[in-house]
């Protein structure tokens, strides 16, 4: 819900997730701390495509589910049987999703994830870290490295098609507080082929007052 030139982060992703055709339903989580905060956001704001918001029924830091398990229980609660995309809310970056789904879609039933290619290598140590070959497949990815061996990091942007969707839950049974979603794909790319496109254009991950002023200043 942070603000970039008056407008939260989160309406700039929706905006995009509405100008994409294959995207039928969005769904937001949260927990039950701020809940009410979305449901407020959610009175005023102007959303054409169906939207439902989905506490995971957490209340702090202690018993929060992570970001693949708030995956895995919309997933489970909603019944969900089709292709899933997943987008971290502090995403802000420029351009569409057309070819970035164009692409995923071409390479179903493997995953892909979305990817941005930083300026400084050692940037790349906040962040999970991929390399792809020449069919970009992700052959290497590691969760913030203190030795990164490539410019080339996630997004938190995931296009899961449904015949990946049960690793999900395999992975859920291995690891029961799965917060990192690196963690998951570099597991998950050992499991099934999992392809990368790289996004051009800006890319901010607001992660901090840094970046986020960042954003305020440099983001059109």
């Amino acid at each position: 819900m942070l603000k970039v030139r008056d407008k939260p982060i989160l309406e700039y992703i929706i905006e995009k997730l509405e100008a994409a055709d294959k995207v039928s339903e969005i769904f937001i989580v949260t927990n039950s701390k701020f809940i009410s905060k979305f449901r407020q956001w959610r009175r005023s704001a102007h959303v054409r495509k169906l939207l439902t918001l989905v506490d995971d029924r957490t209340q702090s830091n202690s018993d929060r589910l992570g970001a693949i398990g708030d995956v895995n229980f919309v997933i489970n609660k909603k019944r969900i049987q089709e292709d899933v995309l997943v987008i971290g809310g502090d995403n802000l970056f420029s351009g569409t999703l057309k070819r970035f789904l164009k692409f995923a879609d071409k390479k179903k039933p493997a995953a892909t994830i979305g990817l941005y290619e930083l300026k400084s290598l050692k940037d790349a140590s906040r962040y999970g870290v991929a390399k792809l070959d020449k069919n970009k497949r992700v052959v290497y990815f590691e969760e913030k490295p203190k030795h990164p061996k490539s410019k080339l990091v996630a997004m938190c942007l995931y296009y899961i098609p449904f015949e990946c969707l049960g690793l999900i839950k395999e992975y859920m049974q291995i690891n029961k507080r799965a917060d990192a979603t690196g963690n998951y794909i570099d597991w998950l790319k050992d499991k099934v082929k999992t392809y990368g496109f790289v996004f051009q254009g800006s890319w901010y991950d607001i992660g901090d007052f840094k970046y986020l002023n960042a954003a305020k200043n440099n983001f059109a």
